[in-house]
């Protein structure tokens, strides 16, 4: 009896060993036809300091694949690549929608800004912060052999609701390493020149920022939504003014970049 009973456990236990080792599967063959489910990277400020950011992206339903502190400028990555993190919200880019499934999220531990009697003020990056990031940029960029323009930040996916990362930004040190494109400031003053005796219409800029890749209804009205991306636009490429307005240089810098797609 205690042999009978000794060969069953031993039997179980094998049985159980196969089910936990799942199906038998031959990797042998790889199709040609494939490609990374990664199509952009959308970056953040986390609006608050590193403790207070682990704890939000760890333990609730906000998450992030990389969280990069600013002192010292260290890189955490919180969710796998391969899986989804859930950064971007209700958000669209080209055409494409609810971000999460299609985006690796990094977050940059950041306060954003705080609004005082005098106006709203910004916190700035640190230079070693931004040093982190664009060395996991470049890492991202070739791992996942991504195009240029697949790096954008919260306010373009998002620009009726989020600001992030915020006019303190330095998109312009991103394009400079190849990550972003930039419109070239010549072109953009010969264009603006041109442009300022005879500004196109809202509809106009409308489809140019559509075209950028920005969700925008072309209504032909300088309505809020219209301001808003404008403003996301504008943060992004002239930090110095973002006031929403349909102007010239905006005008200039839209058919610039647009010229290049």
């Amino acid at each position: 009896m205690k042999l009978f009973c000794i060969t069953l456990m031993l039997v179980l236990l094998v049985l159980l060993a196969g089910c936990a080792s799942g199906p038998s599967i031959d990797k042998s063959y790889t199709a040609t036809g494939q490609g990374s489910r990664v199509q952009y990277v959308v970056l953040h400020y986390t609006s608050t300091n590193l403790p207070r950011s682990l704890e939000l992206l760890t333990t609730t339903d906000v998450s992030s694949h990389y969280l990069i502190d600013s002192n010292p400028a260290t890189i955490y990555q919180l969710v796998d690549e391969n899986r989804r993190a859930w950064h971007a919200g209700v958000s669209s880019w080209k055409g494409r929608t609810w971000l999460n499934s299609t985006t690796i999220g990094i977050e940059m531990v950041n306060k954003g800004y705080t609004d005082t009697p005098s106006g709203r003020v910004w916190q700035p990056y640190t230079e070693a912060q931004i040093q982190a990031l664009i060395s996991l940029l470049k890492d991202i960029v070739k791992r996942h052999d991504l195009p240029l323009g697949s790096i954008i930040g919260h306010s373009d996916v998002a620009p009726q609701r989020k600001v992030d990362p915020g006019p303190y930004f330095p998109w312009k040190r991103l394009a400079d390493e190849g990550l972003v494109p930039w419109p070239d400031a010549n072109e953009v003053a010969r264009k603006q020149a041109q442009l300022a005796a005879n500004l196109p219409n809202i509809a106009w800029f409308q489809h140019q920022l559509a075209r950028q890749g920005y969700e925008i209804i072309e209504n032909g009205q300088l309505d809020k939504q219209t301001r808003k991306v404008l403003a996301a636009f504008q943060m992004k490429y002239r930090p110095s003014n973002y006031s929403g307005e349909a102007d010239a240089q905006t005008a200039a810098m839209l058919l610039v970049l647009n010229s290049k797609l």
